[in-house]
């Protein structure tokens, strides 16, 4: 189910993400450390079965929040749910609440399309388009009629995700034949053009190597000045290396929720402790 699930938002979001007007007034003044995200009560389900089990929890402004558990725990589920991906899936339902700067994003007359510039997205793969780097950045201004500088816009997006000096030279070349890792970065490139306020980042290094991946983890550590950025993972290492704080879900429970130092070194749940002790998952 989950793999399925997967696959079948990940092959619609993209475009559904750049899909949407850029406005700058729109960003909400959250001020860093408190909550921009707040579950509530929050369950999901795809047709019958529970995938996410009546969760609570804050995700806080400036900083990053790690999800970890293992395979089909409801982490990727949970993570959807802030910018109602979830709602691509035959048979999904919430129930409970999310509230984005104080509003629910679930009640009625809420505008998906609206949520999702304002809560980017990157996935497992880089999933590029089939354009150039360019166009890759400009696409979502550019088919919403945006009049101001594409250039501009995508020259700050790309230094945005320091991939500027990479490919500065060769902006009119196939993003195809840029690297896994560069590929990836250019993807949050194109997600940060829409200026969200929130990233959300689903395994984001999983298909990368080594040097890639330490690369889009320093991106990250400087991302979070300017956005809010919650991060699943199935990394303990990479959890502990880039969050401040971490959630540990389980069987579609949140088990616990802690600052990230808190949660490697003293959880209070014993099975935190199984988990990120290789006991289990």
């Amino acid at each position: 189910m989950a793999a399925e699930t997967s696959a079948l938002v990940n092959s619609q979001a993209a475009r559904l993400a750049v899909g949407v007007v850029v406005r700058d007034t729109d960003r909400a003044a959250t001020r860093e450390g408190q909550p921009v995200f707040h579950a509530r009560s929050l369950s999901i389900y795809y047709g019958a079965f529970q995938a996410v089990k009546s969760v609570s929890l804050e995700f806080l402004a400036n900083r990053v929040t790690a999800i970890i558990g293992p395979s089909g725990c409801g982490k990727s589920t949970l993570l959807r749910s802030l910018n109602r991906m979830n709602d691509l899936v035959p048979g999904s339902r919430a129930t409970g609440e999310v509230l984005f700067n104080g509003r629910n994003i679930y009640a009625a007359g809420a505008d998906p399309v609206e949520l999702r510039r304002r809560v980017g997205m990157v996935f497992q793969k880089p999933n590029p388009f089939p354009k150039s780097i360019y166009r890759n950045v400009a696409w979502g201004a550019r088919i919403n009629g945006y009049r101001g500088d594409l250039d501009a816009l995508v020259e700050s997006s790309l230094r945005k995700a320091a991939l500027w000096d990479e490919v500065k030279d060769k902006l009119h070349a196939s993003a195809y034949a840029l690297s896994g890792g560069q590929q990836q970065r250019l993807c949050i490139a194109r997600a940060i053009a829409l200026e969200p306020e929130v990233l959300l980042m689903d395994e984001p290094c999983s298909a990368l190597d080594p040097i890639a991946t330490a690369r889009v983890e320093d991106l990250i550590d400087q991302l979070k000045r300017q956005y809010t950025v919650v991060l699943v993972t199935h990394n303990m290492q990479q959890a502990a290396r880039v969050s401040d704080r971490t959630a540990f879900m389980y069987m579609g429970e949140l088990v616990e929720v802690d600052e990230t130092s808190v949660i490697f070194t003293k959880p209070g749940n014993q099975r935190t402790q199984d988990y990120i002790t290789g006991r289990f998952g």
